[in-house]
C-alpha cells in the first residue's frame, strides 16, 4: 500500500472524527488552538493507536471484535448525544453554562468510538503486508488536523447559535452512532 492509498485510508478514517469534532466546537463558547488541538490529540492517538493494536492482534479476535463494534460505536456515540441533548435543555434556562468538557471522562469514550473501525482496519495492514509505522504515523496526523479543523467549524457556528447548536450536535451523534450501526448490520451500504 503506497502513501496515496494511505492517506486516502487516513481521511476515511478520520470521518467520524471529524464530525464528532464539529459537535465539540459547536458546544464550546471560545474554540481557541489548545482546546481545538484537545480533541485533536485524542482522536489522533486512537486513531493511530487502534491500528497498531489490529495489526498485532491480527485475524484470531477480528471476528469477535468486528461483530460487536457497530453496537459499540451506537451506545458510546448515542450516550454522548443523550447527554448533549439533556445539557442543551438546561442551557436554554442558562445561557451561561460553562463550556462543553474537554477532560478525560468526556474525551476517551469519543476517542474509543470514533477510533473502532482503525482496530478493523489495522488486522487488514497486516494481511497487506503495510509497513504499520508510516500507516498509523499518516492516520494520526490526519485526524488530528481534520479534528482540530472540525472543532474551528464547529465553533464558527455554535458561537451563534449556543443551545440550539449543542442540541444539534447531540443529535448529530446520536445519528452518526445509529448510520455505524445499520451500516455493522448490513441495512445501510453508504
Amino acid at each position: 500500500m503506497g502513501f496515496i492509498e494511505l492517506l486516502i485510508t487516513a481521511v476515511g478514517l478520520s470521518m467520524d472524527a471529524f464530525a464528532v469534532s464539529v459537535t465539540i466546537g459547536l458546544s464550546l463558547k471560545r474554540a481557541s488552538l489548545k482546546k481545538a488541538l484537545i480533541p485533536g490529540l485524542y482522536f489522533g492517538l486512537f486513531q493511530a493507536a487502534m491500528p497498531l493494536i489490529g495489526y498485532f492482534v491480527g485475524r484470531v479476535f477480528a471476528d469477535r471484535i468486528t461483530a460487536f463494534s457497530g453496537w459499540i460505536a451506537f451506545i458510546l456515540l448515542g450516550f454522548i448525544g443523550v447527554r448533549m441533548v439533556i445539557e442543551s435543555l438546561k442551557k436554554e434556562s442558562d445561557p451561561d453554562e460553562a463550556d462543553a468538557s474537554l477532560g478525560p471522562a468526556a474525551m476517551l469514550p469519543l476517542a474509543v468510538a470514533t477510533s473502532i473501525d482503525a482496530l478493523a482496519a489495522g488486522v487488514s495492514f497486516a494481511f497487506l503486508e503495510v509497513r504499520i509505522l508510516p500507516a498509523i504515523l499518516i492516520i494520526g496526523v490526519v485526524t488530528c488536523a481534520f479534528s482540530v479543523f472540525g472543532v474551528k467549524i464547529g465553533n464558527i457556528f455554535g458561537a451563534r447559535f449556543k443551545a440550539k447548536a449543542e442540541f444539534a450536535g447531540g443529535a448529530i451523534l446520536i445519528l452518526l452512532g445509529l448510520k455505524i450501526l445499520l451500516q455493522h448490520l448490513s441495512i445501510l451500504h453508504f
